[in-house]
């Protein structure tokens, strides 16, 4: 989808991803202590709900989102002297400001592509990480019953092979988006990091 077509959900309002309240489970991965301090990327980072929480917490972020009315309303919530810096970027097309990052943040992002994008997403990730840097990704998944709405599904499968060439996947956790709604959506928080060395190939024994 092209930024303008997620102005058009922002100009009418729908937006069944935004809660208004710092997703869960990064919260919950912040309060483990397993993710990277400094500097930190929120990708659609949409009114910029998870970027302010995480500044509020001693990140230095940037926020990017590929819909201008986005940022536009992310730039009203900011309190004055936050340290978020907010901007509209394609990221598959644009370099965001700041880079190298030592924690990259998506909720809801990546598993929007289809498969030859989403190996671009996460190459693109791992250029952009610092050394000793994270990726915390929040993927809707394939688990759980029939449903016609919610985020796109994507099995484990589909998440590994997008990520394991160009960083180290360190944890695939099984969650659920907004537990405190009722219709549930299972879900995949997937961390990962930038590669020491780079991937082998599959053994043959």
């Amino acid at each position: 989808m092209s930024g303008r077509d997620w102005d058009e959900h922002y100009a009418t309002g729908f937006l069944p991803w935004d809660t208004g309240a710092p997703d869960e489970q990064l919260v919950a991965t912040v309060a483990r202590g397993v993710l990277p301090r400094g500097r930190a990327l929120d990708i659609g980072c949409g009114t910029g709900t998870n970027a302010l929480w995480l500044a509020e917490r001693g990140w230095e972020v940037v926020g990017v989102d590929i819909a201008p009315l986005a940022i536009e309303a992310a730039r009203k919530k900011a309190p004055k002297g936050a340290q978020v810096e907010l901007a509209v970027v394609d990221f598959l097309a644009e370099e965001p400001p700041r880079a190298p990052f030592d924690l990259v943040f998506d909720r809801g992002c990546f598993h929007c592509f289809e498969e030859a994008d989403r190996a671009r997403f996460a190459a693109r990730v791992a250029a952009l990480l610092a050394p000793g840097g994270q990726w915390l990704s929040l993927v809707g998944s394939t688990e759980g019953p029939p449903r016609d709405t919610g985020p796109p599904r994507r099995s484990a499968r589909d998440v590994t092979n997008a990520v394991e060439p160009a960083l180290e996947l360190v944890e695939l956790q099984s969650f659920f988006f907004d537990t405190n709604l009722p219709h549930r959506s299972a879900a995949w928080a997937v961390r990962a990091r930038r590669r020491a060395v780079p991937a082998q190939p599959s053994s043959r024994h």
